[in-house]
Protein backbone atom coordinates (compact mmCIF):
# COMPACT_ATOMS: atom_id res chain seq x y z
CA UNK A 1 0.00 0.00 0.00
CA UNK A 2 1.26 3.33 -0.39
CA UNK A 3 2.05 5.76 2.22
CA UNK A 4 0.10 8.43 2.91
CA UNK A 5 1.32 12.03 1.92
CA UNK A 6 2.03 14.29 5.01
CA UNK A 7 3.04 17.69 4.99
CA UNK A 8 3.87 19.67 8.05
CA UNK A 9 5.03 23.48 9.74
CA UNK A 10 5.08 24.13 12.95
CA UNK A 11 1.31 24.26 13.61
CA UNK A 12 -0.18 21.73 11.42
CA UNK A 13 0.15 19.15 9.42
CA UNK A 14 -1.70 18.45 6.07
CA UNK A 15 -2.26 14.96 5.08
CA UNK A 16 -3.55 13.62 2.16
CA UNK A 17 -4.41 9.95 1.58
CA UNK A 18 -4.35 7.90 -2.29
CA UNK A 19 -7.21 5.64 -1.11
CA UNK A 20 -10.39 5.09 0.76
CA UNK A 21 -8.82 2.53 3.37
CA UNK A 22 -5.64 5.43 4.02
CA UNK A 23 -7.92 8.18 4.40
CA UNK A 24 -10.21 6.20 6.89
CA UNK A 25 -6.85 5.76 8.54
CA UNK A 26 -6.08 8.46 8.58
CA UNK A 27 -9.25 10.44 10.19
CA UNK A 28 -9.24 7.89 13.37
CA UNK A 29 -11.96 8.99 15.42
CA UNK A 30 -11.89 12.63 14.11
CA UNK A 31 -10.14 14.32 16.93
CA UNK A 32 -8.11 17.51 16.13
CA UNK A 33 -9.29 16.44 12.18
CA UNK A 34 -10.43 18.88 9.35
CA UNK A 35 -11.82 17.51 6.54
CA UNK A 36 -11.33 19.12 3.07
CA UNK A 37 -13.27 18.14 0.05
CA UNK A 38 -13.61 21.15 -2.63
CA UNK A 39 -12.63 23.36 -0.56
CA UNK A 40 -15.65 25.89 -1.41
CA UNK A 41 -16.81 26.80 2.38
CA UNK A 42 -13.66 25.85 4.21
CA UNK A 43 -10.83 27.45 2.38
CA UNK A 44 -12.36 31.00 3.16
CA UNK A 45 -12.67 29.92 6.89
CA UNK A 46 -8.50 29.45 6.56
CA UNK A 47 -7.69 32.12 4.70
CA UNK A 48 -9.60 34.31 7.14
CA UNK A 49 -8.15 32.77 10.20
CA UNK A 50 -11.26 32.30 11.85
CA UNK A 51 -10.26 27.85 11.19
CA UNK A 52 -7.26 27.34 12.66
CA UNK A 53 -7.09 23.26 12.08
CA UNK A 54 -4.44 20.94 13.89
CA UNK A 55 -4.61 18.40 10.83
CA UNK A 56 -5.80 18.77 7.35
CA UNK A 57 -7.23 15.90 5.75
CA UNK A 58 -7.40 16.54 1.66
CA UNK A 59 -9.73 13.81 -0.28
CA UNK A 60 -9.20 14.74 -3.46
CA UNK A 61 -6.64 11.81 -4.09
CA UNK A 62 -8.71 9.10 -1.65
CA UNK A 63 -11.12 7.57 -4.35
CA UNK A 64 -13.96 8.61 -3.08
CA UNK A 65 -15.50 10.49 -6.20
CA UNK A 66 -16.79 7.06 -8.36
CA UNK A 67 -20.48 6.61 -8.68
CA UNK A 68 -22.60 3.18 -9.71
CA UNK A 69 -25.61 1.55 -9.71
CA UNK A 70 -26.37 -1.21 -7.24
CA UNK A 71 -29.50 -2.56 -8.24
CA UNK A 72 -32.40 0.05 -7.54
CA UNK A 73 -30.11 2.34 -5.57
CA UNK A 74 -26.97 4.67 -6.88
CA UNK A 75 -24.27 4.90 -4.68
CA UNK A 76 -22.59 8.12 -4.81
CA UNK A 77 -18.74 8.60 -3.56
CA UNK A 78 -18.18 11.93 -0.95
CA UNK A 79 -16.01 13.12 -3.28
CA UNK A 80 -18.39 13.43 -6.47
CA UNK A 81 -18.81 16.89 -7.40
CA UNK A 82 -21.84 18.66 -7.33
CA UNK A 83 -21.43 19.45 -10.85
CA UNK A 84 -22.00 15.34 -11.80
CA UNK A 85 -25.18 15.39 -10.04
CA UNK A 86 -27.43 17.57 -11.58
CA UNK A 87 -28.72 14.70 -13.65
CA UNK A 88 -29.47 12.34 -9.94
CA UNK A 89 -32.48 11.47 -9.29
CA UNK A 90 -35.08 14.09 -8.48
CA UNK A 91 -35.20 15.96 -6.57
CA UNK A 92 -31.61 15.96 -5.90
CA UNK A 93 -30.63 16.47 -9.32
CA UNK A 94 -32.66 20.10 -9.17
CA UNK A 95 -31.18 20.89 -5.70
CA UNK A 96 -27.59 20.33 -7.60
CA UNK A 97 -28.78 22.28 -10.21
CA UNK A 98 -29.12 25.22 -8.05
CA UNK A 99 -25.81 24.91 -5.85
CA UNK A 100 -24.44 28.34 -5.98
CA UNK A 101 -23.00 28.99 -9.47
CA UNK A 102 -21.01 26.90 -12.11
CA UNK A 103 -17.66 27.48 -10.35
CA UNK A 104 -19.24 26.01 -7.00
CA UNK A 105 -20.86 23.24 -8.33
CA UNK A 106 -17.39 21.72 -10.15
CA UNK A 107 -15.41 21.86 -6.90
CA UNK A 108 -17.75 21.51 -4.24
CA UNK A 109 -18.54 17.78 -3.26
CA UNK A 110 -21.47 16.01 -2.24
CA UNK A 111 -19.60 15.04 1.40
CA UNK A 112 -18.76 18.34 1.99
CA UNK A 113 -22.40 20.21 0.84
CA UNK A 114 -23.75 17.11 3.41
CA UNK A 115 -21.78 18.13 6.21
CA UNK A 116 -22.05 21.52 5.73
CA UNK A 117 -23.84 22.36 9.49
CA UNK A 118 -21.84 23.21 12.44
CA UNK A 119 -20.92 27.08 12.00
CA UNK A 120 -22.26 28.19 9.11
CA UNK A 121 -23.76 31.95 9.20
CA UNK A 122 -26.53 30.47 7.15
CA UNK A 123 -28.23 27.16 5.92
CA UNK A 124 -25.59 25.92 2.91
CA UNK A 125 -26.51 22.08 3.12
CA UNK A 126 -28.69 22.32 0.05
CA UNK A 127 -28.35 18.59 -0.94
CA UNK A 128 -29.70 17.44 2.81
CA UNK A 129 -32.94 17.44 2.25
CA UNK A 130 -33.55 15.99 -1.19
CA UNK A 131 -31.30 12.97 0.20
CA UNK A 132 -33.59 12.64 3.13
CA UNK A 133 -36.79 12.83 1.17
CA UNK A 134 -35.24 9.64 -1.01
CA UNK A 135 -34.24 8.05 1.63
CA UNK A 136 -31.03 7.74 1.47
CA UNK A 137 -28.34 6.15 3.82
CA UNK A 138 -24.60 7.40 4.84
CA UNK A 139 -21.79 5.25 4.99
CA UNK A 140 -19.33 7.16 7.30
CA UNK A 141 -16.11 6.26 9.28
CA UNK A 142 -14.92 7.28 12.33
CA UNK A 143 -15.10 6.33 16.36
CA UNK A 144 -16.57 2.65 16.44
CA UNK A 145 -15.77 2.05 12.75
CA UNK A 146 -18.39 2.30 9.36
CA UNK A 147 -21.43 2.91 9.88
CA UNK A 148 -24.57 3.40 7.85
CA UNK A 149 -27.51 5.10 8.89
CA UNK A 150 -30.53 7.49 7.22
CA UNK A 151 -29.31 11.04 6.38
CA UNK A 152 -31.71 12.37 9.01
CA UNK A 153 -29.70 10.14 11.90
CA UNK A 154 -26.49 11.35 10.42
CA UNK A 155 -27.35 14.78 10.24
CA UNK A 156 -28.83 14.69 13.83
CA UNK A 157 -25.42 14.07 15.69
CA UNK A 158 -22.28 15.59 14.73
CA UNK A 159 -21.32 15.36 10.78
CA UNK A 160 -17.59 16.60 11.85
CA UNK A 161 -17.20 13.90 13.59
CA UNK A 162 -17.64 11.55 11.04
CA UNK A 163 -15.76 10.84 7.99
CA UNK A 164 -18.15 10.37 4.86
CA UNK A 165 -17.32 7.79 2.64
CA UNK A 166 -20.59 7.41 0.14
CA UNK A 167 -24.20 8.22 0.04
CA UNK A 168 -26.90 5.19 -1.01
CA UNK A 169 -30.08 6.52 -3.63
CA UNK A 170 -32.85 5.08 -4.45
CA UNK A 171 -33.21 5.21 -7.86
CA UNK A 172 -36.99 4.34 -8.45
CA UNK A 173 -39.22 6.70 -6.48
CA UNK A 174 -40.81 10.09 -8.15
CA UNK A 175 -39.40 13.66 -6.64
CA UNK A 176 -40.01 17.13 -6.73
CA UNK A 177 -38.48 20.45 -5.65
CA UNK A 178 -39.55 23.66 -4.44
CA UNK A 179 -37.73 26.62 -2.97
CA UNK A 180 -37.44 30.41 -2.81
CA UNK A 181 -35.12 32.88 -3.29
CA UNK A 182 -33.90 37.15 -2.73
CA UNK A 183 -31.57 38.86 -4.76
CA UNK A 184 -29.64 39.81 -1.85
CA UNK A 185 -29.39 35.97 -0.31
CA UNK A 186 -26.86 35.52 -3.40
CA UNK A 187 -26.48 31.66 -3.98
CA UNK A 188 -27.42 30.81 -0.50
CA UNK A 189 -31.16 29.12 0.00
CA UNK A 190 -33.11 30.98 1.76
CA UNK A 191 -36.02 27.43 1.81
CA UNK A 192 -36.39 24.90 -0.29
CA UNK A 193 -38.85 21.76 0.12
CA UNK A 194 -37.95 18.48 -1.51
CA UNK A 195 -40.57 15.77 -1.86
CA UNK A 196 -40.34 12.01 -2.89
CA UNK A 197 -43.22 8.86 -3.04
CA UNK A 198 -42.78 5.63 -4.13
CA UNK A 199 -43.07 3.37 -7.10
CA UNK A 200 -46.88 3.55 -6.46
CA UNK A 201 -47.07 6.94 -5.47
CA UNK A 202 -46.78 5.82 -1.42
CA UNK A 203 -44.38 6.31 1.00
CA UNK A 204 -44.52 10.41 0.86
CA UNK A 205 -41.35 11.84 2.38
CA UNK A 206 -40.52 16.08 2.88
CA UNK A 207 -37.99 17.63 3.96
CA UNK A 208 -36.64 21.18 3.98
CA UNK A 209 -33.52 23.03 3.79
CA UNK A 210 -32.56 26.41 4.87
CA UNK A 211 -34.99 26.16 8.01
CA UNK A 212 -32.38 26.02 10.23
CA UNK A 213 -28.46 25.23 10.65
CA UNK A 214 -29.16 21.37 9.30
CA UNK A 215 -31.91 19.97 6.97
CA UNK A 216 -34.93 18.37 8.18
CA UNK A 217 -37.59 15.95 7.59
CA UNK A 218 -41.27 17.44 7.57
CA UNK A 219 -43.10 15.49 9.83
CA UNK A 220 -46.09 17.22 11.71
CA UNK A 221 -47.07 16.02 15.42
CA UNK A 222 -49.96 13.99 13.88
CA UNK A 223 -47.59 11.87 11.77
CA UNK A 224 -48.72 13.68 8.14
CA UNK A 225 -45.13 14.10 6.43
CA UNK A 226 -46.72 16.81 4.82
CA UNK A 227 -47.40 19.14 7.86
CA UNK A 228 -45.15 21.74 8.56
CA UNK A 229 -45.98 22.30 11.98
CA UNK A 230 -43.34 21.84 14.95
CA UNK A 231 -40.65 22.87 12.62
CA UNK A 232 -37.89 24.93 14.83
CA UNK A 233 -37.29 28.14 11.64
CA UNK A 234 -34.48 30.56 11.72
CA UNK A 235 -34.15 33.90 11.74
CA UNK A 236 -30.97 35.56 9.63
CA UNK A 237 -29.45 38.03 7.45
CA UNK A 238 -30.87 36.02 4.47
CA UNK A 239 -35.24 35.88 6.07
CA UNK A 240 -36.65 36.14 9.12
CA UNK A 241 -38.75 33.14 10.74
CA UNK A 242 -41.99 35.06 10.17
CA UNK A 243 -41.06 35.07 6.42
CA UNK A 244 -40.24 31.48 6.57
CA UNK A 245 -43.15 29.98 8.54
CA UNK A 246 -45.29 31.70 5.59
CA UNK A 247 -43.29 30.88 2.87
CA UNK A 248 -42.78 27.17 3.98
CA UNK A 249 -46.55 25.74 3.59
CA UNK A 250 -46.15 27.45 -0.11
CA UNK A 251 -43.82 25.06 -0.99
CA UNK A 252 -44.86 21.98 0.48
CA UNK A 253 -47.99 22.63 -1.30
CA UNK A 254 -46.30 22.67 -5.12
CA UNK A 255 -43.98 20.11 -4.23
CA UNK A 256 -47.23 18.12 -3.29
CA UNK A 257 -48.68 19.61 -6.72
CA UNK A 258 -45.94 18.64 -8.73
CA UNK A 259 -46.03 14.94 -7.04
CA UNK A 260 -49.66 14.75 -7.89
CA UNK A 261 -49.46 16.18 -11.82
CA UNK A 262 -46.57 13.94 -12.59
CA UNK A 263 -48.08 10.78 -11.21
Amino acid sequence: MARVSVTTSEEQAVVIPRSREEAVAAFGAGDGVTVMGGGTILMPELTSGRVRPERVLLLGRAGLDGQKEDGARLVIGAGVRIADLMDAPEPLGTAARRVGDAEIRSQATLGGNLCATAGADYPRGDLQAPLIALGATVRSAGAGGEHVEPVEEFLAGDPSSRLVLEVEVPTDRRGAYASVGRPHAHSYTILAVSGSVGPDGSDLRLAAAGAGPKSVRLDGPDGDPASSAGVALADDALASTWYRKKMLPVLVARVLSDLKENA
